[in-house]
């Protein structure tokens, strides 16, 4: 259904339009997107499909995916969360790895004006000393317990006081290996001149960095962004330079594994051929902890357990959340496979030829 650009626009407006008057929908919405791009609706309630996906050799990354709240009480609430996720996945080998949202833990407007190098006021100073105070709970607990964070971009006017804050969690945490992760969105020109600085400064101060490398999700509203305020789009020209960007900044980390590692998050069949490629040209094992393959749940199985049965590192992320909160992720789930080029007309093809393969067999 949702190869289909109208039903998906006009899904989102009825949805919404049935939010806002109340009606009894979310047993609809749980029954159709939510249950394909979503585990549950809290840890537990995700725990058939991570032990299912586990079984076949794939690993979850659990998702807190409520989104839209901006007050301290929520972002202490969110924080709570993923300590309570890292606790979680500390005890089951098949959640090695937990994530958060830089807007999860604080205010995008304080984001934005920290990294534009604006002075707070004294309140705004106070608010975020609280996100570095979260942000370093998390990391915090998470070497304890010696489970991996990652930690996802967002949009390039928040982004840079994100990084240094991540920056700064990697010199904390990441003396011994890496378990602080940052996320390079690499359709961005200026990603590779980052990492590159990134690993310039990591080599000077001995520590250890972790990357998860995504092409990105935030292409429309920042070329809008971009076009509306007269500034160069901070986007590549085209999806090729994103491609090359892609595979260049995985080579280079390859090239570089004594000291970075990465999750590669792609549902990119030809990026996940070249990252398997280099990694036998280089003697990487495949099952290197070093090296982790990832997409996200409902997305791209045929990539997932392919490389799992071949004996590489792959995680799930599985989203999870109330109904109703994790709605701006479905409607973006939703959106985004029918302006994704071919992604979702892939997957039903390959489904169909399947199909017709096995009853052949009959």
């Amino acid at each position: 259904m949702i190869a289909y650009e109208p039903l998906v626009k006009l899904g989102k407006w009825l949805t919404h339009f049935a939010i806002k008057a109340k009606l009894p929908v979310d047993g609809l919405i749980r029954a159709t997107v939510f249950d394909h791009f979503c585990g549950g609706v809290n840890e537990k309630d995700c725990l058939p499909v991570i032990d299912a996906m586990y079984s076949k050799g794939v690993c979850s990354v659990l998702d807190y995916s409520v989104e839209g709240k901006a007050n301290e009480a929520h972002f202490d609430d969110a924080m709570q969360k993923i300590v309570e996720i890292i606790k979680f996945s500390a005890n089951k080998q098949a959640m090695p790895i937990v994530v958060f949202k830089p807007t999860g833990f604080g205010r995008f407007y304080l984001y934005q004006k920290k990294g534009e190098g604006k002075a707070f006021t004294k309140d705004e100073e106070a608010e975020w000393n609280r996100v570095v105070e979260r942000y370093d709970t998390v990391c915090r607990l998470s070497k304890e317990k010696d489970v991996e964070i990652l930690i996802d971009a967002e949009e390039t006017w928040m982004q840079d006081a994100a990084d240094n804050l991540v920056t700064l969690m990697m010199k904390r945490y990441n003396t011994e290996k890496p378990i602080v992760y940052n996320t390079l969105q690499m359709y961005r020109h200026d990603r590779m001149a980052f990492l590159k600085n990134e690993h310039e400064m990591a080599k000077k101060e001995g520590y250890f960095l972790g990357y998860k490398i995504v092409r990105g999700a935030y292409m429309e509203k920042e070329n809008e962004r971009a076009l509306e305020l007269g500034y160069h789009s901070p986007i590549c020209d085209s999806k090729l330079a994103t491609d090359v960007n892609f595979n260049t900044s995985a080579k280079y980390i390859l090239d570089y594994i004594d000291l970075i590692s990465v999750f590669v998050g792609t549902h990119n069949e030809e990026s996940c051929y070249l990252v398997m490629d280099l990694m036998a040209e280089k003697g990487i094992s495949k099952d290197d902890n070093r090296v982790w393959f990832g997409q996200l749940y409902g997305m791209s199985d045929h990539i997932s357990f392919n490389l799992s049965e071949l004996g590489y590192n792959v995680a799930k992320y599985v989203p999870f959340g109330p109904v109703k909160d994790v709605l701006p992720y479905l409607i973006r789930r939703a959106e985004e496979n029918t302006s994704v080029s071919g992604q979702t007309g892939r997957e039903l093809t390959l489904l169909s030829i399947e199909k017709k393969r096995r009853k052949m067999l009959v």
